[in-house]
């Protein structure tokens, strides 16, 4: 940072869509924001398919999750319209439902066990027969078996709202600081006090903010008990475009392709997200052909038209998971330091939320609502660890 700048007041460390709706959300309510990262919005946030499923995204085990996914899908549409009013950039937001389907017999059982579950706390989920599936979504194979209609489960693009949110921070006032954090640093005091950069250059602040991501381990100087227990979990997803009079689905199809988890997200400029391979690993963070071989069988098998469809792109990328599958979202055992991430399948859909909580920690108040049952000290020594959800490692 040149000599005579002023430090900033939050040091952001990690450029994904939550550091980057941190560093927005801070700076518009009056924190001076530096935020560290060589290639912002790229990484998961660029691999992802831009979903925003509170209802589909709650398995069984995962009750204490549906009041912070609600209130993160309430969030979406006043923060879709901010970010777009001040950009003039579209993130395309759109809510035509998701239509959740069935292969065959089997997976409409534990498609009908899943919604019995999910209308037992309230969510608004209607069951439909194979028929009423193809009537509602013309695109669908002939031998899909049945499922249910989630009309409140949207969708973003989630590139286009990374790039608005980079232009947002940029106009805002954010300082973008295109480097790779290599340590964090610590006062005498045991204060956070900074991060030193991977060429020696040293940037203090107020208070710094971890939003990493799954590349904790990557920071120096982070006392380990303080490490957030965060596991990456590869995942692929394919860019498809229609040719010609090839059917496209009209909104968001989630199936299960004999116990697989399959989806198609349309997009507005005629692609349609295809996702997603889960492994739990992380590096190399790579594609390999055996993952583009299986997305598109079981998206054939739920769309025949999908064998029409260009191959556009295939990315890859780390969901940041936890032990509960919930975020970590708040101050640690280090003053002067703020972890925000640990956001798995969900990072596109909490990202406003964690935004507008931490920005409000940093603004001198706290992280309140749904979002304070999912802060750092739940995993501390003595708490209690919890327990990954029965099958939530999809």
């Amino acid at each position: 940072m040149a000599a005579g700048t002023p430090t900033p007041d939050a040091l952001v460390v990690g450029g994904g869509i939550v550091g980057l709706s941190v560093a927005w959300s801070a700076c518009r309510a009056g924190v001076r924001v530096t935020l560290v990262d060589p290639a912002p919005g790229r990484g998961a946030t660029w691999a992802a398919a831009g979903m925003l499923a509170p209802v589909t995204e709650v398995h069984f085990g995962e009750e204490a999750l549906v009041a912070l996914l609600l209130a993160a899908a309430d969030a979406w549409p006043t923060f879709a319209a901010d970010l777009e009013g001040a950009t003039g950039r579209r993130v395309g937001l759109r809510t035509e439902g998701t239509l959740v389907v069935a292969a065959d017999r089997s997976d409409r059982l534990a498609i009908d066990q899943v919604t019995l579950f999910q209308r037992s706390l309230g969510l608004p989920v209607t069951a439909l027969t194979g028929r009423d599936c193809r009537t509602r979504e013309p695109a669908l194979a002939a031998s899909v078996a049945g499922g249910a209609d989630v009309p409140g489960d949207h969708q973003v693009d989630n590139r286009l709202v990374a790039e608005a949110l980079v232009a947002a921070c940029s106009d805002a006032g954010v300082t973008m600081v295109a480097q790779r954090a290599a340590s964090l640093a610590v006062d005498g005091a045991g204060r956070a006090t900074g991060v030193v950069l991977a060429d020696g250059t040293v940037l203090g602040a107020g208070t710094v903010v971890l939003a990493l991501g799954t590349a904790w381990q990557s920071l120096g100087g982070l006392p380990a008990p303080l490490v957030p227990p965060v596991r990456p979990v590869l995942g692929v997803t394919l860019r498809l475009r229609a040719r010609g009079t090839a059917l496209v689905p009209t909104r968001t199809v989630r199936g299960l392709v004999h116990g697989s988890v399959s989806y198609l997200v349309p997009r507005a400029d005629g692609t349609v997200v295809v996702g997603a391979t889960v492994e739990e690993r992380g590096e190399p963070v790579e594609v390999t052909a055996g993952a583009v071989h299986g997305l598109l069988r079981d998206a054939r098998t739920l769309v025949p038209s999908v064998d029409e469809y260009t191959l556009v792109d295939a990315t890859a990328g780390l969901r940041p998971g936890t032990p509960d599958n919930g975020p970590v979202v708040g101050p640690v055992d280090l003053p002067g330091l703020v972890v925000a991430g640990g956001t798995y399948r969900n990072g596109i859909l909490l990202a406003p939320l964690v935004g507008r909580g931490v920005a409000d920690l940093l603004a001198g108040g706290a992280v309140d609502g749904p979002l304070a049952a999912f802060g750092p000290g739940r995993f501390a020594a003595g708490a209690g660890t919890p327990v990954p959800a029965a099958g939530a490692r999809r």
